[in-house]
């Protein structure tokens, strides 16, 4: 039975390995919503064979990816981008909630279409299915209390010498001694614990995986508190390829579908709007 992974579960010492193998640190541009596209690429509209209608599964326990709404029905990022891609394409949509470790199996089984649930693509991930090109990918970030006196102009020479706090065995503990080595790590035994550390002060900076951290950020959990510091730092050999939607690996007319849907729903403005509502706190 395959596992599904989420892209901030990539963790330990396989990815240290990589990185120590020539993952090259990168910054990806700041403010606004991300764009995993080329925009001005034109392509034409595919033809859909026989397809009228696209079975879309996602989970229900990843908020603001995939939830219940207060009526009961699935909301989320990911759940509007399904229905945005239906919407492109002209073909009628149906979303269905899954149990997140179910969700490839049920792809590879074809009983289900395509699965938009946070899935990381991943060489485990792509020996059960197929993935469209990333919809979004994962970037490290620094984070703090607005009131710290933390750089802003966050780089390896700026935090020499700067306590980290960071969980321990992470890939985001490896990129740290990879790309920060003067930098003091201060390793926590959980996200939970790092992150308590951050929000009384006692933790000046820390550093973990940009979506979880802008989930917190969005929360209630934060209190409000802080706020990214630089970035944000992706680096594919540590952190992934990103995420992809995921499809049966014979139904390369689906595939090809949903990535011409993607790129003209980034063309068209309709991915920022949707990463806007979800995360008024972005993870770029």
């Amino acid at each position: 039975m395959a596992i599904a992974i989420r892209p901030f579960w990539l963790i330990g010492a396989a990815l240290a390995i990589l990185g120590a193998l020539g993952g090259a640190s990168a910054q990806a541009p700041e403010g606004g919503a991300p764009n995993f596209w080329d925009l001005q690429r034109r392509t034409d509209r595919p033809d859909l064979g026989a397809i009228r209608v696209i079975r879309f599964i996602t989970d229900d326990e990843y908020p603001p990816f995939g939830f219940l709404g207060q009526d009961g029905n699935l909301a989320g990022f990911n759940v509007d981008l399904a229905r945005a891609v239906c919407e492109e394409l002209k073909v009628a949509c149906t979303i269905q909630a899954r149990r997140f470790d179910s969700i490839l199996d049920v792809v590879a089984r074809g009983e289900a279409d395509a699965a938009i649930a946070s899935i990381a693509i991943t060489p485990a991930t792509r020996a059960r299915v197929d993935f469209t090109r990333p919809y979004y990918r994962t970037p490290a970030r620094f984070v703090s209390r607005r009131d710290a006196r933390t750089p802003q102009d966050v780089r390896p020479e700026t935090l020499a010498g700067a306590r980290v706090g960071v969980v321990a065995g992470t890939a985001h503990e490896a990129y740290l001694a990879r790309h920060f080595p003067l930098a003091e790590r201060v390793t926590y035994p959980n996200l939970a614990a790092l992150l308590a550390a951050v929000r009384s002060g006692d933790e000046p900076l820390g550093f973990g995986d940009g979506v979880t951290l802008a989930v917190w950020l969005n929360g209630a959990d934060s209190a409000d508190c802080c706020a990214f510091r630089g970035g944000p730092w992706l680096d594919g050999a540590f952190f992934g390829e990103g995420v992809g939607v995921a499809v049966r690996r014979d139904n390369a007319v689906l595939r090809r579908a949903i990535d011409f849907a993607l790129l003209r729903i980034a063309q068209q403005g309709g991915y920022t709007e949707l990463y806007l509502k979800h995360f008024p706190v972005g993870f770029f």
